[in-house]
């Protein structure tokens, strides 16, 4: 096996060559956008820190640029989560030069337990296929605990309401249950024009990490009031927590938990819906 650290991507074809010989052209149906400038992929792996025998997850390597930049570091080893078998074999050549750090899993990634794949200690590091992208992200926090680190690129609308804080337009479930599970910070911006093709959006790289202490409460208590109260979120606590009452007293509940049944979801902290997630389990969850 190979030291790691000593992969060289410089003495790889380029990747442009690599999309012509194997006719990558960018599949919408797929998310597809691919990052070749080795810059920005070596920054995105220096993002995610410290992976010295780090096993790291890769979803949508596409035809490697960020894989490349992973191999790069000291990781143990890189799965790669690629469901265009196109990709997969595109990535074969680079699997020959990584010297056996690099494991290419053809499969959807909505179908994969990430943890399972690879044995601690364990980090996601990806270009996350847009159109999948927010659904990945709630799997893997379900798990959160079983990783170092989550370091994602998201369309950066999708970034800015990660990292959003109470009171903002962007704060909304997505909010809540990133920041009660993790530490959340978006580390840089990317333009569409660094992508190739260009999406329609700007993009951010997504830094996550598990809390070392949260607020305590359950996870399926917590998706159901966030989803009472933003499905809502105009309306005062009183009013859209009624559906979660067999007697439709909203504010009954919202005091409940300590809350103002006249505040709005957005004004409501993770602290404040945990209590909400306890208060609801406690009087007979609907």
């Amino acid at each position: 096996m190979a030291e790691p650290g000593r992969f060289d991507p410089a003495a790889l074809p380029p990747l442009r060559t690599v999309i012509a010989r194997h006719g990558l052209q960018a599949r919408k149906a797929l998310g597809q956008h691919f990052l070749l400038d080795s810059n920005l992929t070596a920054r995105i792996a220096r993002a995610a820190g410290d992976l010295s025998g780090v096993h790291v997850v890769e979803v949508g390597p596409g035809p490697g640029g960020l894989t490349r930049a992973l191999l790069a570091t000291p990781a143990a080893e890189v799965v790669a989560v690629e469901r265009d078998e196109r990709c997969v074999e595109a990535l074969a050549d680079l699997g020959a030069a990584a010297g056996g750090r690099l494991r290419v899993v053809c499969a959807d990634a909505l179908e994969v337990d990430a943890a399972g794949l690879v044995p601690p200690p364990r980090a996601v590091v990806a270009n996350l296929p847009y159109n999948i992208a927010t659904p990945l992200l709630l799997g893997w926090l379900r798990s959160i605990d079983a990783f170092r680190s989550l370091t994602l690129m998201f369309q950066r609308e999708v970034a800015e309401r990660l990292a959003a804080p109470p009171g903002s337009k962007s704060y909304g479930r997505l909010s809540v249950m990133s920041q009660w599970l993790a530490e959340v910070r978006v580390v840089f911006h990317l333009p569409a024009v660094a992508f190739t093709p260009p999406p329609k959006v700007a993009s951010s790289v997504v830094g996550l990490t598990p809390r070392a202490a949260r607020e305590d409460a359950d996870w399926a208590a917590m998706e159901r009031v966030t989803a009472a109260a933003f499905g809502q979120r105009r309306k005062m606590l009183r009013q859209s927590l009624k559906g979660l009452t067999d007697t439709g007293d909203g504010a009954a509940l919202a005091a409940a938990a300590g809350l103002p049944p006249t505040a709005r979801a957005e004004d409501i902290d993770v602290a404040g819906f945990a209590a909400l997630a306890r208060a609801w389990q406690r009087g007979g969850a609907r």
